[in-house]
C-alpha cells in the first residue's frame, strides 16, 4: 500500500478530502498529517479521521534533522503540501526529490512566491483584472512555487467575484482534482 504524508498549516479541507478519497481504496492511505501550527484545524480533522498527527516548530524543521529523520522512518511514497505555508528545507527536498508535491491557488508562474497564498493570491488576481484563475499542482523544489508543473485547472473570473467567491471556486477545483492527481502520481 502506498503511503502519503500531508503537511498543512490551516483548516485542512484538502487534507480531509485526500484522506477520505484514499480511505475508500485499498491501495493508498494518508498515514500522518504534519502541521507547523498547534492551533490548526487540520489537527482536529486528523483526530476525527484517526490519522496520527505531528506538530513541529520552526527550530525542529529548519535547525535540526528531527523532521527529516521522522519522514525517513515513515518512508512515504509521497509527501503532499496542502495549505502548508513554510518553505521545505533543502535537506528534505533533496532526500525526497520528486516525491513532494504542492497545490497552489493560482495558475503558476503567475502569483507564486513568498506571501502569495489564500486571499492574497485571489485579491491580486482580481485587482489585475485577470479573466482566469485556477490551481497548479507542482513538484516542490528549494524555491517557493517554482517546481515542475504537474497539472493545472482553471476557472473563469466574473466581474462580481470577490476574493472570497474566487476562493470558493478554487476550493472546488482543489477538492476535485488534487486526490485524482495524487493517485496518478502514485500509480
Amino acid at each position: 500500500m502506498k503511503r502519503i504524508i500531508i503537511f498543512a498549516s490551516g483548516s485542512g479541507s484538502n487534507a480531509q478530502r485526500i484522506a477520505e478519497y484514499f480511505s475508500a481504496t485499498a491501495h493508498a492511505r494518508v498515514v500522518a498529517i504534519y502541521s507547523n501550527r498547534a492551533d490548526a484545524y487540520v489537527l482536529r480533522r486528523a483526530e476525527q479521521m484517526k490519522i496520527p498527527a505531528v506538530v513541529f516548530d520552526r527550530s525542529s524543521f529548519y535547525e535540526t534533522d528531527l523532521i527529516l529523520r521522522q519522514l525517513e522512518e515513515a518512508n512515504p511514497d509521497l509527501i503532499v503540501l496542502a495549505g502548508f505555508l513554510w518553505k521545505v528545507p533543502k535537506k528534505i527536498v533533496d532526500r525526497f526529490a520528486q516525491r513532494i508535491i504542492n497545490i497552489h491557488p493560482a495558475l503558476l508562474p503567475r502569483y507564486g512566491g513568498k506571501g502569495m497564498y489564500g486571499n492574497h493570491v485571489h485579491r491580486a488576481v482580481i485587482e489585475n483584472k485577470d479573466k482566469l484563475s485556477g490551481i497548479t499542482i507542482h513538484y516542490v523544489n528549494e524555491n517557493y512555487d517554482e517546481g515542475d508543473v504537474i497539472f493545472q485547472a482553471s476557472c473563469v473570473i466574473e466581474s462580481k467575484d470577490t476574493p472570497e467567491l474566487l476562493a470558493a471556486k478554487i476550493h472546488e477545483l482543489e477538492h476535485k482534482y488534487f486526490p485524482e492527481i495524487i493517485e496518478k502520481i502514485l500509480f
